[in-house]
């Protein structure tokens, strides 16, 4: 979604690449129960509280930043989410995940526990309401899930199922298991497989984005 006009509110939304699998179910799992609002496309650094005409242009150049259109990827997209935190907050938070970049051998698992960094005081962290993890291809898994967290909403996203296409999957849990896809044929002539992994605090709204490899085994 995003606002094509400075002048006046105009919306453009689509559907993602997920939200159209979703809807194609026609099972009534596309439920749309939250939505986020992110500044992907501004330049902050261009605030100017030097400006020769007056505080009333300190944000000039910001407000005439052209507006990204939507667009399906819905990994590409909404990078940078506005969040709320408490009045006084000194630091944002930040995800330590203990990896920044993962590489994992066909059929082999990994288990990452999140910790937030800079919230709410502490040093360090785990949120109660856990993590969201999103792998950018899921066809990359042999499995990948969340545990810790047992809500509605997290029992059904750790139980969907794809149907084989180049999708991306959500899961929520305080611990995410990821297990490298054994499907010698989606790595063609290939010896490495490349998605991202994109994991989000789902109190503080704390984000990080990893690249994930997984190698091929002769």
């Amino acid at each position: 979604m995003s606002y094509l006009s400075s002048t006046s509110v105009v919306v453009d939304a689509i559907l993602t690449k997920k939200g159209r699998e979703l809807m194609a179910r026609n099972d009534g799992s596309f439920q749309i129960t939250q939505f986020s609002l992110a500044d992907d496309e501004i330049d902050y650094t261009l605030y100017n509280p030097t400006h020769p005409s007056g505080s009333a242009f300190y944000g000039e150049a910001i407000e005439a930043m052209p507006i990204l259109q939507a667009y399906p990827n819905d990994t590409e997209i909404m990078r940078y989410k506005l969040i709320t935190l408490p009045r006084g907050t000194a630091k944002i938070p930040v995800l330590d995940l203990g990896y920044t970049s993962i590489t994992l051998k066909q059929g082999a698992s990994l288990a990452i526990t999140p910790q937030t960094l800079n919230y709410l005081g502490a040093t360090s962290t785990f949120e109660q309401s856990g993590y969201t993890a999103t792998i950018g291809d899921v066809r990359t898994m042999a499995s990948f899930n969340g545990v810790g967290i047992n809500t509605p909403e997290a029992t059904s996203l750790n139980s969907t199922t794809t149907i084989g296409t180049n999708v991306s999957k959500t899961v929520i849990g305080t611990t995410i298991n990821l297990t490298a896809t054994t499907v010698n044929t989606l790595f063609g002539t290939n010896s490495s497989l490349f998605t991202t992994l994109v994991v989000t605090g789902r109190d503080s709204g704390a984000r990080i984005s990893i690249p994930v490899t997984i190698t091929k085994v002769n």
